[in-house]
């Protein structure tokens, strides 16, 4: 493919209509999109994480004698009262871990598989972007995304316990990894998966089309960077409302009473059993203001990002 007719998906870039890529310089372009994908990724978990905390403690909380939350607002002054505020970040730690090797195997992928699907003008057609996104994010899911998950909400979910038994990121993993094996931080594996790949095909699918008719015939044109990050929060919504029952699923199936669920399946019939069908939805609040601020932030801070590594990085 001629480099010179290829269109990112975060917009022209000046490397893009320079002559002779070198195989050096990919390498190097590649080394960029990971620093620039893991400041992008620190900057917008510090920003949303509290969104994700109460989004996971509602969708870990269930009816009867066992629920602790009546809805968002409560679940935030519970927490701070018990906790402090920074009870709220609790988890982070390993959310910023996992930063960098998810934003580059999403991003790389998407490229890559980007890359061997456009046509001689560079695009992509809409099925292209659905399998390149679904493709990115089953690389995440497996990479990256289903250990940090699983860790970070079995840090969430021991909280909830009476008395806490990890200590730290360090300790929680060892803690982990001794009772369960390494499998231990790849439960929710196939949800995961699941809810990755809708995730990032409907997310680059949205922005890639929203791009394309905004740009129209002229391929060159730039896209703001507020302009990419409104296209970015409206994908975010998209795949909220497409997956946030595999989200809920995924989240049973990695918390510390994952144990009671024979396998996915068998979670979403016992969920549906015992809560009805809104229970599929909890948390969707909550998540929806994280995701969107969350996919917004990243192609917005990313594509600024890589645009400031191309000026001071040659």
């Amino acid at each position: 493919m001629d480099k010179r007719n290829f269109v990112s998906p975060f917009g022209q870039r000046p490397w893009m209509v320079n002559s002779g890529a070198a195989a050096p310089a990919g390498q190097t372009k590649g080394l960029k999109g990971i620093v620039a994908g893991g400041i992008t990724g620190g900057i917008e978990i510090c920003i949303t994480f509290p969104t994700e905390y109460v989004k996971t403690q509602l969708q870990l909380d269930e009816k009867g004698g066992n629920k602790r939350y009546n809805g968002i607002a409560d679940c935030v002054k519970k927490t701070v009262k018990e906790r402090g505020f920074f009870g709220l970040y609790r988890g982070l730690s390993v959310l910023l871990y996992g930063s960098i090797p998810k934003s580059a195997a999403r991003f790389g992928a998407f490229e890559y598989f980007r890359g061997n699907m456009v046509d001689s003008r560079g695009q992509l057609s809409n099925c292209g972007k659905l399998l390149c996104g679904l493709g990115a994010g089953i690389c995440e899911a497996i990479l990256a995304v289903t250990p940090m998950e699983t860790i970070k909400v079995k840090f969430i979910n021991d909280q909830r316990s009476a008395n806490p038994q990890y200590k730290g990121f360090a300790h929680g993993v060892r803690t982990i990894v001794k009772n369960e094996g390494i499998s231990g931080i790849y439960k929710g594996l196939t949800p995961t998966i699941l809810k990755q790949g809708s995730n990032q095909a409907i997310r680059f699918f949205v922005v890639e089309s929203l791009k394309d008719l905004y740009m129209g015939d002229d391929r060159s044109k730039p896209v703001p960077k507020p302009i990419v990050g409104l296209f970015g929060a409206i994908a975010g919504a998209a795949s909220v409302f497409g997956n946030t029952p595999l989200d809920v699923v995924k989240t049973r199936m990695q918390g510390l009473e994952a144990s009671k669920y024979k396998n996915t399946v068998d979670c979403a019939v016992q969920i549906w059993k015992k809560e009805g069908p809104f229970a599929f939805y909890k948390g969707t609040v909550p998540r929806l203001g994280r995701v969107c601020l969350d996919v917004g932030i990243t192609f917005m801070i990313y594509d600024s990002f890589m645009d400031f590594f191309n000026t001071i990085w040659k």
